[in-house]
């Protein structure tokens, strides 16, 4: 695999690849995908290549602006959550529902990944309407906030073991994206976000009428084989 062309934009790293030259060159759609919370800024960057898009699909990695650790680990957050919290909730099986939920930086880290998002479309020469956004977990839940709390013309979403957050919010706002594709996928063994949730929100993106392809598979928090091909098969789709 080529190594990624890495770009500072909006005050975030963003590694760039696939297109026809590796490095994000061409006329192909673009897909942006952000990580979870705690890992590294280049921890979704092998899926490029896993995936086997169609040619000249291009990508992008933007790492998140909050360092967790420093030294040799590179740790990553997009907003900060309480991790004694979820660990009391994951060392009892508590349910946690975070519908509710509506983190104050969101309107802050959103704002920067739109602005790395029109960099990179500047850079690349690719129209707002070629993205597909998304990411895992915690990156999930802004490629989702991003997606319906802007007019933003994106070519899809994709949430990999996401939830439902913010859905006062969101909610309403599901039914301006209507006819949008979107992948999502979920462990039906989570025990960081709720199975139940996840269905729940597939359920509301159908209801107001956005194409979800649904993948679940029978196990955690990950990214799993069945996904890969899934999602492989997603952008397949809309590239053809």
């Amino acid at each position: 695999m080529v190594s990624p062309r890495t770009e500072t934009l909006a005050g975030l790293t963003v590694r760039i690849t696939g297109g026809v030259d590796g490095a994000g060159s061409g006329d192909g759609p673009l897909v942006c995908l952000l990580h979870g919370f705690g890992a590294p800024g280049d921890d979704l960057v092998p899926l490029a290549e896993a995936l086997h898009p169609p040619v000249g699909t291009r990508f992008a990695f933007p790492a998140a602006p909050i360092a967790l650790a420093e030294g040799w680990w590179d740790s990553r957050a997009w907003w900060p959550i309480d991790v004694e919290a979820l660990e009391r909730a994951v060392a009892t099986g508590t349910f946690r529902d975070l519908t509710r939920t509506d983190p104050e930086p969101l309107p802050t880290v959103r704002a920067q990944l739109l602005e790395a998002l029109d960099g990179v479309e500047r850079l690349l020469n690719v129209a707002p309407e070629q993205v597909v956004v998304g990411g895992f977990s915690q990156g999930a839940m802004l490629a989702t906030d991003t997606f319906l709390s802007t007019d933003r013309p994106f070519g899809g979403l994709v949430i990999l073991s996401g939830t439902l957050l913010a859905a006062a919010r969101w909610l309403p706002a599901m039914g301006a994206r209507a006819g949008l594709p979107v992948f999502e996928s979920h462990g039906r063994s989570d025990p960081l976000l709720p199975f139940a949730l996840a269905e729940t929100l597939r359920d509301e993106l159908r209801g107001a009428g956005l194409g979800v392809t649904w993948v679940d598979f029978p196990g955690g928090h990950q990214i799993p084989p069945s996904v890969v091909d899934g999602l492989a098969a997603f952008l397949g789709d809309l590239g053809g």
